[in-house]
């Protein structure tokens, strides 16, 4: 039996359904759905995601091949069902070709309207409709966009002008007009003429005639873009397998841009930006599709709620904006009617906020697509929540809604209130995507690198600008409305977005932003709030967030299901404090290096390092030991009466040594020794490979006596507290061991020294020492170490680099590449590699608890606080996971999302 490779949907039926988005898509499979609950919709066909993967291993002649029959087939269904004929000149069925991934990838691919016009179809449709007008306007329409999509008339560069863009405007000029809907129709005609030679003059081709050749090129080209340069760049920031492919969706045309009495748009069924449960969305009358997300138009509200809130935010009054402003609702009465209720219907049925494109023919609705909405954080917790509230979804279902990444949105400042009050407002557009965001302009994506944080400042964005609005701070734009590309993308993306705002004069050219008589150059300051909508002069200071409410009660549900702790990577009180305020269940890693760094500290480090012998070094320890007790005191204070695990001194000696002539003769001079002895010791300290020479558990059983002064301050200072009535749980974790004797001989020194504390106090407290796994010789070893460890931590950083022979500081280089070239499908130092890494965990888990079966076991690496691979960790049974202390969240989130699946 052959392989089918097209779908068709229609007229109530559908040979698809949702269930089949991985082969189908999600718009695909969701027209399908639509289709077989009784929701209008244009019917048409898919062209699964496997066709894809076939065309780019077996290239465009065979695939065209293969879907031949199927297509003609899908095709003649299309046609009995519209009454029309794919090619007749008096009587033709337009197609529109769409991708479809199956995840919402908005903006990443291409789409081709009014596929199948030609100069004798165009006659026809004029015939038939009544309106030549619009029979023109359709025609201009396909030229500019199969020009574009297919026959690679785009600009490679975004310094270049789009030539069918320059048309357009050389004739709007000579006509005397601004907007395209004041073309005649033989201002139209007219720039048919002309886009046609000038795709000819571009590209040395004839503009196709034959529907069936735009077909297969239109199909063709939809499937090159599933590699484009920003498609590749989308799936590589959200982590989707280039694998999948995107399906094709062919489907008959409906028209939104027939006259007065026709429209399309875009909704969403609550507020993408808030979660708050209110119909939205905006409109175009007498537009297509692309109108609406492109920015060259900017639409107007659906609802009449929106277009009076919209209004209120312009500082236009209620006759203005009703004379010029109307919402859909009050425009199209009965054609928003039967839009409201297909939007409630539709969120009852997949039990999720939707994202809706719809077209309005001649007073006739059709619904294009719907898809569970892009949101913010914000309102991805609150619409999960109030479903949960309204019996819509359950509580596992609420877990499961939620992005871990994107809860890291709701953890960042908004700007300080009393900032805020003196602000100099100097533009105000539409709130596209909330939060503050404070940086320095910059008008090319492509430079949004150029200062440590920026602001992109754009007319309107496209998808060639998505890599240089994910490493802005926020975004601005001159055009577009609330769904426009930048608005979507941003809210996605959890950016600070003000769109729309129409007093923006933008040289690109010259990199000036000019408002109210004064320019604001590239590098200037400016500040945005995303849920005002209002653009400030300068630099506004910004406070943390409030987590409470809605957020507080996802962090609740999440401690319910989940079956690990989340405990912090913190060396200071005020980490200590942040990870509580986030929910931390103790510190999984207490970086002890991390506090000699600073004044005196540095300064006793360095005499100790100086040291000729044991009696020196011992003297300079004497100076750290009150040094390092005072830190251990305020850690173990925050964190009453959780486990803290404090790693003993790890990275090489020579960190702690200046490498800098300058610097070096400032040590000397502050030593009291010559520059000499100084450049001496740091090159007797130098190693070729110091990732793996003199640190961590060797060092420490080089110079016991280091690992002796640590030991002594963690158990003095949980003595101090301990008198005070306060408990402490310290682990103490000894790092870098690959022998079990290398453990021993440190853990020795470890319980001799606190034996000779408790003797000293007459006093005594609950301790454990364990080890950090991050040799894979410890991991193999894992049994022979658990028979004197009593925890075990996997510090997945050194690991990694261990296990794959990746130098963490130098991967950079290549990993990129890697990854590009599917060599690697992620970042191994961001998330876990199971295959590799995961299994030296597995099996250091498995071997330990077959010595000891209460081993304590934690992962304290970045991983930690990543969701796929905290996923891992609950699935191998560890106790807890250990993140920075603002992934917290994230990680409670995932443990919890992992317990659900697991169930």
């Amino acid at each position: 039996m052959s392989k089918k490779r097209v779908y068709t949907f229609g007229n109530g039926q559908a040979e698809g359904k949702a269930d089949m988005k991985n082969l189908l898509g999600g718009k695909g499979a969701n027209l399908a759905e639509m289709n077989l609950i009784g929701v209008p919709v244009p019917p048409g066909f898919t062209i699964t995601t496997d066709t894809c993967t076939e065309y780019n291993q077996l290239g465009k002649e065979k695939v065209i091949a293969l879907l031949k029959e199927e297509c003609e087939a899908a095709m003649a269904y299309v046609e009995k069902i519209m009454g029309t004929k794919f090619g007749d000149k008096e009587n033709p069925l337009l197609m529109s070709v769409r991708s479809g991934a199956r995840v919402s990838m908005p903006g990443m691919m291409d789409t081709v309207l009014n596929l199948g016009l030609n100069d004798e179809a165009v006659i026809g449709i004029a015939k038939k409709s009544g309106n030549e007008r619009f029979a023109w306007d359709s025609y201009r329409r396909f030229v500019q966009m199969y020009g574009d999509v297919v026959m690679g008339m785009k600009p490679e560069s975004k310094e270049d002008i789009d030539p069918f863009e320059e048309i357009m405007e050389e004739m709007k000029h000579s006509r005397g007009i601004e907007n395209d809907t004041d073309f005649s129709v033989d201002d139209l005609k007219e720039l048919v003429t002309k886009f046609k030679a000038a795709v000819k003059a571009k590209t040395g081709q004839d503009f196709p005639v034959d529907p069936w050749e735009q077909l297969w090129g239109s199909v063709c080209a939809v499937f090159d873009s599933w590699m484009n340069p920003r498609a590749k760049y989308y799936r590589a920031m959200n982590q989707f397998s280039e694998e999948w492919g995107t399906a094709v969706n062919v489907q008959a045309m409906v028209f939104g841009n027939m006259g007065d009495n026709s429209a399309t748009g875009v909704a969403f069924t609550r507020d993408s930006a808030t979660g708050e449960n209110v119909f939205n969305g905006e409109y175009l009358i007498n537009a297509q599709g692309e109108d609406v997300v492109s920015g060259v138009r900017t639409p107007q509200e659906i609802t009449k709620e929106g277009s009076l809130r919209w209004a209120k935010l312009q500082g236009v009054s209620e006759e203005e904006r009703f004379a010029k402003f109307p919402s859909l609702e009050e425009a199209m009465p009965v054609a928003y009617k039967e839009l409201n209720e297909t939007q409630r219907k539709l969120e009852e049925y997949f039990k999720d906020m939707q994202d809706l494109e719809f077209t309005i023919q001649d007073g006739k609705l059709w619904m294009l697509q719907t898809r569970s909405g892009k949101r913010t954080a914000a309102a991805m917790v609150k619409i999960a929540m109030d479903m949960l509230k309204e019996g819509m979804i359950d509580e596992k279902t609420a877990i499961l809604r939620q992005d871990p990444n994107k809860l890291d949105e709701l953890l960042h400042p908004v700007f300080d209130n009393e900032a805020i009050k003196g602000a100099n407002v100097i533009a105000k557009g539409l709130p596209a995507s909330p939060g503050a965001a404070t940086g320095q302009i910059v008008f090319h994506a492509d430079e949004a690198k150029k200062y440590p944080v920026s602001i992109l400042v754009r007319i309107e964005t496209s998808p060639e600008d998505l890599e240089g609005m994910d490493i802005a701070k926020g975004i601005l734009t001159a055009k577009g409305g609330m769904t426009s590309h930048a608005a979507v993308v941003a809210r996605g993306m959890g950016k600070c977005c003000v769109s729309g705002a129409g007093e923006c004069i933008i040289d690109y050219k010259a990199r000036t932003l000019k408002l109210k008589g004064k320019t604001y150059n590239d590098g200037d300051w400016i500040s945005l709030n995303g849920s005002t909508g209002e653009v400030y002069e300068g630099k506004i200071a910004t406070i943390d967030a409030e987590l409470s409410g809605d957020f507080g009660e996802i962090m609740d549900l999440s401690d319910k299901f989940r079956k690990i702790d989340v405990r912090t990577n913190a060396e200071t009180e005020r980490e200590c404090k942040v990870a509580l305020k986030f929910g931390a269940a103790g510190i999984g890693l207490c970086r002890t290096e991390h506090m000699f760094f600073e004044g005196e500290r540095i300064k006793a480090m360095r005499e100790m390092i100086l040291a000729d012998d044991e009696a020196g070094r011992r003297k300079a320890l004497e100076k750290l030991l009150p040094i390092q007790r005072k830190d251990f005191y305020d850690v173990f204070k925050v964190m009453a009466g959780l486990p803290v695990t404090v790693r003993l001194l790890d990275p090489p000696l020579h960190e702690f040594v200046p490498h800098e002539e300058a610097n070096q003769a400032e040590m000397a001079k502050e030593m009291g020794i010559s520059v000499e002895t100084v450049k001496q010791k740091v090159e007797d300290l130098h190693e070729f490979n110091p990732m793996l020479g003199h640190r961590g558990c060797r060092l420490g059983n080089t110079y016991p006596e280091i690992t002796e002064m640590q030991a002594r301050a963690i158990i003095e200072a949980a003595l101090d507290l301990k008198k005070e009535g306060i408990s402490t749980l310290p682990e103490i974790m000894i790092p870098l061991i690959g022998n079990v004797k290398e453990l021993k001989y440190q853990e020795n020194i470890v319980r001799e020294t606190i034996a000779k504390v408790f003797a000293e106090r007459n006093e005594s407290i609950e301790f454990l020492v364990g080890t950090m796994i991050e040799v894979p010789r410890a991991a193999l070893t894992a049994d022979e170490v658990a028979e004197v460890a009593e925890f075990f931590s996997f510090g997945t950083n050194d690991l990694t680099q261990m296990a794959l022979g990746y130098s963490r500081d130098d991967a950079g280089k290549f990993l990129p590449e890697y990854i590009a070239k599917g060599i690697l499908k992620h970042d191994p130092f961001q998330v876990l590699d199971q295959e590799g890494v995961g299994q030296l965990v597995k099996m250091g888990i498995e071997k330990g608890r077959s010595k000891r079966n209460n081993l304590k076991i934690g992962i304290c690496g970045e991983h930690g606080g990543e969701p796929s691979s905290v996923e891992f960790c609950v699935k191998a049974g560890m106790n807890y996971v250990s993140c920075s202390p603002f992934r917290v969240p994230i990680a409670r989130l995932a443990a919890a999302q992992a317990a659900v699946k697991q169930a």
